[in-house]
């Protein structure tokens, strides 16, 4: 089941952008492919310095990161999400024998990690559910947000001062 069955009668707009990152790069064209043809909008980086430039001009969902990658590491990646786009779900790829890095990244915020080799229809499942996380934070802080402005402008507004 891909997200476009889960999704029936809504429209694309309703699937996650997602960025993927991995310096191997027929892994990581491949899978880029893969999630386009199920109907995801995807970008692809070969590097953390490159995927950062990216989240500061482009709006993205989900980055779906290799841990270990020359240059900046998933989890030196995932800490600068962490600290400039708080919004965005992260999940981690590695490796067999990187596991205790993936349990880092949860401790960091990651939204989970798969290893390598995984089935791409647990990917999906795993974007689908990290993006539904996403979606019910957004919500919460949107009316967050609301709350807080229709505070002040009660507070501002007082009995008997005309407008």
């Amino acid at each position: 089941i891909g997200p476009a069955d889960e999704n029936e009668g809504e429209n694309m707009e309703h699937l996650p952008r997602l960025l993927l990152i991995d310096d191997e790069k027929p892994f990581r064209e491949t899978l880029a492919k893969r999630l386009k043809e199920t109907g995801y909008e995807v970008l692809d980086v070969g590097s953390g310095m490159d995927a950062l430039t990216l989240l500061d001009r482009e709006k993205i969902d989900i980055v779906i990161t290799d841990i270990q990658m020359p240059g900046l590491s998933g989890l030196e990646i995932l800490s600068e999400i962490r600290a400039k786009h708080i919004g965005v779900e992260v999940i981690m790829l590695t490796g067999h024998g990187e596991v205790s890095s993936a349990v880092e990244g949860m401790r960091l915020g990651a939204y989970d990690y798969l290893m390598k080799p995984y089935e791409y229809e647990y990917l999906v499942v795993k974007i689908q559910e990290a993006y539904r996380v996403k979606r019910e934070r957004d919500q919460r802080l949107k009316k967050a947000e609301e709350r807080s402005l229709l505070d002040k402008l009660e507070s501002s507004w007082s009995p008997g001062r005309r407008i």
